[in-house]
């Protein structure tokens, strides 16, 4: 319905994939005729749901951004943690608060664990979210390779799990992800391996607006040879956006891979850029 969240969601992730598609020669009429809308409406939401209006955002996914975002704003980690803008800095702008499943735990496949599933409406597109009785545990971007295809690849990592589709259960962490009025806290719980934890973790500490390199991670987690496990790790991070993959990118200023696609990745880099210049 109009004027809900769950509306602008859907305008916004619609308007999202047709900026990044048209490039900088999309005008605002062509833009705001595609979400049947008028030019001043549709202007007015999108500002205020991102921060800046859809011209100025074009001009943040472009690959020139990438690379001035590198410049001007690569988080080399252990100078963020030692000036407080990781951990608890991080984790308050987030409102998160996060719990690790044990090796054993791990071990196990989930074996006895029940998880929750829903499908959502979200600025990057539809997106399936789980959560167990502990926090949100799986956030996956479903526009690019399909709903069946981000199923599969959540469920499989627990292979011995219960699922049971509850969207009313999942549905409170989602609107918190996601800009919800209360900004109430989100928990999470994290399963993976004891490596994947501590890259997980280091994302955590990349301040919002800022970006870091596939190689400062492998220093950061003290395997600084270890820079392609670092990518696998990068990329096996279950939870997108909160945990905040997004903002690895390669030295030379490339966007490098994203699991659920290279035009999710720039949407949610272009639109922090966004928020941090309002």
């Amino acid at each position: 319905m109009p004027d809900t969240p769950a509306y602008h969601y859907a305008v916004i992730a619609r308007a999202l994939r047709h900026i990044d598609e048209g490039g900088p020669s999309l005008t605002l009429e062509d833009l705001s005729a595609r979400m049947g809308m008028s030019a001043a409406h549709f202007q007015r939401v999108f500002s205020q749901w991102v921060g800046v209006s859809p011209k100025r955002y074009q001009q943040y996914l472009t690959l020139d951004h990438a690379k001035r975002l590198l410049a001007d704003r690569f988080s080399v980690l252990d100078t963020s943690h030692a000036a407080g803008l990781s951990g608890g800095g991080r984790l308050h702008d987030l409102f998160l608060r996060w719990e690790a499943m044990s090796p054993g735990d791990y071990a196990r496949g989930g074996e006895g664990l029940t998880i929750s599933w829903g499908q959502f409406p979200t600025p990057f597109g539809d997106a399936l979210a789980m959560a167990t009785d502990r926090g949100l545990c799986g956030l996956a971007f479903t526009d690019e390779y399909g709903f069946d295809a981000a199923m599969a690849d959540l469920t499989g990592r627990w292979p011995k799990a219960g699922f049971i589709r509850d969207d009313a259960t999942v549905a409170p962490c989602i609107a918190t992800a996601f800009g919800g009025s209360d900004r109430t806290e989100t928990r999470l719980h994290l399963i993976g391996a004891p490596f994947q934890i501590k890259v997980w973790e280091a994302l955590l500490q990349i301040p919002t607006g800022h970006v870091t390199t596939y190689s400062e991670i492998a220093g950061a987690v003290g395997h600084a040879d270890a820079v392609r496990a670092v990518g696998t790790a990068v990329g096996r991070n279950p939870i997108s956006w909160l945990i905040p993959c997004h903002r690895a990118m390669r030295k030379s200023g490339g966007l490098g891979g994203y699991h659920w696609g290279l035009p999710v990745k720039r949407a949610m880099l272009a639109w922090e850029a966004a928020r941090t210049n309002m």
